[in-house]
């Protein structure tokens, strides 16, 4: 019998997606620990090889998490591609699911292949970590109700971070105004609604090619689009670094600059 479980382990363990086996050696119960956040890298190998390249010297980062767009079509030979270059890191990278990353022809599959789960959690430290699933745009109702369940779990933890890659709203039109963001907007305002009761800590957002940050309701969020996808006006290649100090967390945006900039 536990040999029939151990080839069962290692059949799961060789076939399981990148994240699957990054977040199987993910733990700790520190309460001082820093991770970066970056988004939008398709198109841009340059930049998000320099971000590694940063980030492996910087001993403080614990790990880092690529807020969605890894891929430009969604193709197997850029999954191969992107994991390789993530493997360069000497520090654990967590991949959220983008656009960018489903195919017409072939919906999740390949990100599931190469990557893993599309919505899934984990907890690090002090901290609970929450990663949804919007790159149609929108969430479907099971995934709301497993948000909901992992919220609550969230209370058990001093801070929470949520990732999502479409934001609730395009900060250059405003609230409830169709943008490039989620385009449901009731399912826009229910996910504003539970974050602002739930009292998180951050919401990260990318798949707009630019910085922001500000309060949506109570929900404080940042939005990051510059690991390397083309920059929107006034944009600039950056990536976020985060650190939790106990009951206190800082951010801090570092812009990337390329030699022939």
């Amino acid at each position: 019998m536990k040999r029939i479980f151990f080839i069962i382990f290692i059949f799961q363990f060789l076939f399981a997606g990148y994240n699957d086996k990054i977040l199987k050696q993910l733990k700790s119960n520190t309460t001082k620990f820093s991770f970066v956040v970056m988004g939008d890298n398709r198109d841009g190998d340059d930049i998000l090889k320099e971000i590694i390249s940063q980030t492996n010297q910087n001993q403080s980062i614990s790990f880092l998490i690529d807020n969605g767009d890894l891929v430009r079509h969604g193709y197997k030979y850029e999954f191969k591609n992107y994991i390789q270059l993530i493997k360069t890191s000497n520090k654990p990278i967590i991949s959220v699911i983008g656009n960018h990353e489903i195919p017409w022809y072939d919906g999740k599959n390949n990100y599931k292949k190469f990557i893993g789960k599309p919505y899934f959690s984990f907890s690090y430290g002090n901290s609970y970590f929450i990663i949804l699933d919007t790159s149609t745009e929108d969430i479907s109702k099971k995934q709301f109700k497993w948000l909901k369940k992992e919220l609550k779990k969230s209370k058990n933890y001093t801070h929470c971070f949520v990732f999502m890659h479409t934001p609730l709203y395009d900060p250059r039109k405003g609230y409830y105004t169709k943008g490039h963001s989620l385009q449901n907007l009731d399912t826009v305002k229910k996910l504003n609604s539970l974050f602002d009761k739930y009292k998180i800590s951050m919401l990260f957002c990318s798949h707009i090619h630019l910085y922001f940050r500000g309060n949506w309701h109570k929900t404080p969020y940042i939005i990051t689009g510059g690991a390397g996808a083309p920059l929107k006006k006034n944009g600039f290649y950056h990536y976020i670094k985060v650190v939790v100090n106990k009951n206190k967390v800082s951010y801090e945006v570092i812009p990337i600059k390329r030699d022939y900039d």
